[in-house]
């Protein structure tokens, strides 16, 4: 529910204003002061809107409205008065301002308004969020020697328009890099367009890359521009390369030379002017001597190579990517920052992570779901995947007692059949053997919780 606060010195505005506004589902305060208004949203802000008026006793609406917009986040405001002039909107505009009010109010306008006013503070807060989510894509964790070579490489050849191609096994972050090229480069003002080539269907990538008018095959209803047009000027990044067809890497090598698009269904060419990045987990040269990959198009493509390295062997990241992406779960779900013990870092460490940093990212994600109430993990927090790589990993000879290893098996076990059970607690207990209440008691002493 959006919360609006009403300015003005009438009591009659006040009390009209919150019921019309009571009435269209939108929650209300009332103060009297530019003063009043000013305490209220410096301790309270989560105010979407401000109805003020101008002409107020003690510091006016004008005055009021400056020192609203130099707060955090602050709310849109509409202002009011008795006696508008163009001039005075001008200047209220000027000053930020959404809009202006003349009295007597419009309720119709009034409430058009307040919804456009509301709409465009959300707006403005979602480009925040936005361009917070696209700082954390250019962020590049690591304190390894790979990490820091592979900061060093970007900062050197992202300002430049080299075609670049990226090796690395699935989840070792290929496209944070690409990302994070983009944001450096020449370009990072422009677009930056992605295409999954592996999960694209054949039949639809030549389309999806290059475009189609309508009518050229069944289906295609409409023109559509392709993703080498809307990178123009950009940047494009060919994900997972290596699993396109020989017959589309025939014509993305004809469009890398020409720098020109033929859309489906056109016998004219479109000029295009993006700067390739390519991924692949494949090794394209083993691909080439298979006859899977063009090694012509192989050599347009591997100007500058990158290589992310998997993570087994930056093994010293481990802590950092934890702890980053407990800091970035917790401010997604609304959560407070949570710790996480070196005893469940040492079982991180042990593990071989075969789904590399995304599998990491998806384990951290998890143990923040599943154990809501925890603020400091351990590792019997751990999934039983991990749990049970770590312990055969890290040498059993870490219990300290017969006592310790049992609740770790037993923990471990549990957790197999919550997994197989989907989280069910009565079912598990029906494949334990055991009474729901003796699990249920099982689990609080293994510090395990489950939401059913």
């Amino acid at each position: 529910m959006s919360k609006i606060l009403i300015v003005d010195d009438e009591t009659g505005i006040r009390d009209s204003l919150q019921g019309v506004l009571a009435d269209e589902g939108y929650e209300t305060a009332a103060v009297e002061s530019g003063e009043e208004c000013l305490k209220l949203l410096r301790r309270e802000h989560y105010y979407e809107l401000v109805l003020l008026d101008i002409w107020l006793p003690g510091i006016d609406g004008m005055q009021t409205l400056k020192e609203i917009r130099k707060l955090d986040n602050p709310p849109e405001v509409i202002m009011i008065s008795g006696h508008g002039t163009i001039e005075t909107a001008v200047r209220a505009t000027k000053l930020g301002a959404f809009d202006f009010l003349e009295k007597p109010l419009s309720i119709d306008k009034t409430l058009i308004l307040v919804k456009n006013a509301i709409e465009a503070k959300k707006l403005r807060h979602e480009n925040v969020d936005l361009k917070k989510q696209l700082v954390t894509k250019t962020v590049i964790v690591g304190d390894s020697i790979p990490m820091k070579a592979l900061r060093q490489q970007i900062g050197l050849m992202a300002p430049t328009n080299g075609r670049v191609l990226i090796y690395g096994e699935s989840g070792t972050g290929k496209e944070l890099v690409a990302h994070a090229i983009h944001a450096q480069s020449l370009r990072k003002e422009e677009t930056f367009v992605e295409v999954n080539c592996a999960a694209i269907p054949e039949d639809l990538i030549e389309s999806e890359l290059f475009g189609h008018y309508k009518g050229s095959f069944p289906g295609a209803a409409t023109d559509k521009e392709g993703k080498f047009q809307k990178a123009h000027g950009g940047t494009l990044f060919l994900d997972e390369v290596g699993d396109m067809s020989l017959k589309t890497q025939s014509k993305v090598l004809r469009t890398l030379d020409e720098q020109r698009v033929a859309p489906l269904g056109g016998d004219e060419s479109i000029l295009v002017d993006a700067r390739i990045i390519a991924s692949t987990n494949k090794d394209l040269e083993e691909e080439i001597s298979r006859g899977n990959f063009r090694e012509d198009l192989f050599y347009r493509l591997n100007v500058i190579p990158f290589f992310v390295p998997p993570l087994r062997d930056r093994k010293e990241d481990i802590p950092l990517f934890a702890r980053h992406f407990l800091k970035e779960l917790a401010a997604t779900y609304g959560r407070r920052p949570r710790e996480i013990s070196d005893d469940a870092i040492d079982a991180l460490m042990c593990y071989s992570w075969p789904g590399n940093v995304r599998e990491l990212r998806n384990v951290i994600e998890r143990i923040v779901i599943m154990n809501p109430l925890t603020t400091r993990f351990d590792r019997k927090h751990l999934p039983p995947l991990v749990y049970r790589d770590g312990h055969r990993r890290a040498a059993r000879s870490e219990f300290s007692s017969l006592h310790q290893a049992r609740d770790a098996y037993e923990r471990d076990y549990i957790l197999k059949k919550l997994d197989e059970n989907h989280g069910n607690v009565t079912r598990a207990a029906e494949a334990l053997g055991l009474e729901r209440s003796h699990l249920y008691r099982k689990m609080k002493a293994l510090g395990i919780v489950v939401k059913e």
